[in-house]
């Protein structure tokens, strides 16, 4: 049943990829097929491995976090930083980074970030004469980092998905913040060294304009999303520094980020920051499908032993120091097709307590390897991170310039930069 299991996940990538058709539907038409008639397992068994938790938090963080999406809080937000940075045009690479690592970081999650300022920033690109590549990595590596932070949709994903492969709660909290560090550590050297090179001889300049102030429901919106994010942040953090005290224990183990985001949706309904309807037709429901349908197949994996079985092999067969570069690369293989939340984590996440226990090398090290590698190739023109990247280019660049610009200069700057990151981790812990 391995290979069975195994040969579903490839077939299912390759189909989603050339049909454009949802991975999850694909994985969970193989789930059925494989878990009934492969494994004599009942219908309702195979139900029961859909990933309840991960879709319900998911559902509850994106419904909260869209009111400021629909209300045009974090668009505004987002024009008025990039104007307050106008007197530093040769930082302007750092400019954009950490622009999108704060919106994203607030709540609007990688794709997006990335849908919505992508026409811009190429715009800008072309208008201050930044080097394309470089707006285009800044603005992915920025929504990357900030939709990694613990409170955000990719953090939320990565600690669930943590918590599903047999990660404590707390280490689930701590691995995810380190996913996060490194992930917003490794852009700020690589786009911090580039300004500085060449900050005496840069031709970048910000012609902005000052856009309109937040208005009084966009204001409540980024206070409520503030609010929102000290109450999951604080306690966690209280019950690490104090782990002796019997009240932050007990607080912390009834916060829930789902239940909590649920909780300040309601509240923005009741101050009416946005319309219902389009609030919750802006959930990423086709993220949620294939992250839950990937998660089933990746369920039976786990029946028949697929994780054990990879872990073993590469526990055994590889040096102990080449393992985070391995599992590095094959993370940015698998990303340059599939979608690292979808696909990519779902996958390796589960391989990882068992990897770093017959290894001895560090679990939140592996689930680093494991995002930096899938996110060093996101922009790929064959991923999500690359396609959304090309659809903001009709108007503004050459499209197929732009394409070529992403597979054979941006992807490899992500990838060797992610290698080099990886083995100065090691060295240093």
């Amino acid at each position: 049943m391995t290979a069975y299991v195994l040969a579903a996940i490839v077939i299912s990538i390759l189909l989603g990829y050339t049909t454009k058709i949802n991975i999850g539907l694909f994985a969970i038409a193989f789930s059925y097929l494989i878990g009934c008639f492969g494994m004599q397992l009942k219908a309702t068994e195979i139900i029961e491995l859909w990933p309840l938790k991960i879709f319900f938090v998911i559902f509850a963080v994106t419904l909260f976090y869209n009111f400021p999406l629909a209300n045009g809080a974090l668009e505004k937000l987002c024009s008025h930083l990039i104007y307050k940075c106008r007197h530093f045009p040769a930082f302007l690479p750092l400019v954009i980074f950490f622009v999108a690592t704060i919106i994203a970081g607030l709540g609007a999650g990688y794709y997006t970030v990335l849908a919505t300022m992508a026409p811009m920033i190429l715009l800008l690109s072309e208008k201050t004469r930044l080097n394309i590549i470089i707006a285009t990595l800044a603005l992915n590596y920025g929504a990357l980092a900030g939709a990694n932070f613990v409170t955000s949709q990719s953090g939320v994903i990565f600690t669930e998905l943590m918590r599903g492969a047999g990660v404590a709660n707390d280490n689930a909290f701590t691995y995810a913040l380190g996913i996060f560090a490194a992930t917003f550590l490794v852009p700020t050297v690589l786009l911090g060294g580039y300004s500085f090179m060449n900050a005496k001889n840069s031709k970048v300049a910000i012609d902005a304009t000052l856009p309109e102030p937040l208005d009084r429901k966009q204001k409540q919106s980024i206070v409520l999303i503030f609010l929102m994010m000290a109450i999951v942040l604080i306690v966690p953090i209280l019950h690490l520094l104090m782990p002796q005290s019997s009240s932050i224990a007990f607080l912390n183990s009834r916060i829930d980020i789902g239940f909590i985001a649920i909780f300040f949706a309601v509240i923005s309904l009741l101050l009416k920051l946005g319309d219902e309807k389009t609030v919750i037709a802006l959930i990423p429901w086709n993220t949620l499908i294939m992250i839950c349908g990937v998660g089933m197949l990746i369920g039976l994996g786990v029946e028949v032993g697929v994780i054990y079985q990879l872990t073993d092999w590469l526990s055994t067969n590889v040096p102990i120091w080449m393992i985070p570069v391995l599992v590095f690369v094959i993370s940015a293989i698998m990303s340059i097709f599939a979608s690292t939340l979808g696909v990519v984590a779902p996958a390796l996440f589960p391989m990882v307590p068992p990897l770093a226990v017959a290894s001895g090398v560090s679990p939140v090290l592996l689930f680093v390897c494991i995002v930096l590698g899938a996110q060093s190739s996101s922009l790929s023109p064959f991923s999500s991170g690359g396609s959304l990247m090309l659809g903001a280019s009709q108007d503004v660049i050459d499209k197929d310039q732009l394409f070529l610009s992403l597979l054979f200069k941006a992807v490899p700057i992500g990838i060797v930069t992610g290698i080099v990151a990886i083995l100065l981790i090691q060295f240093i812990f």
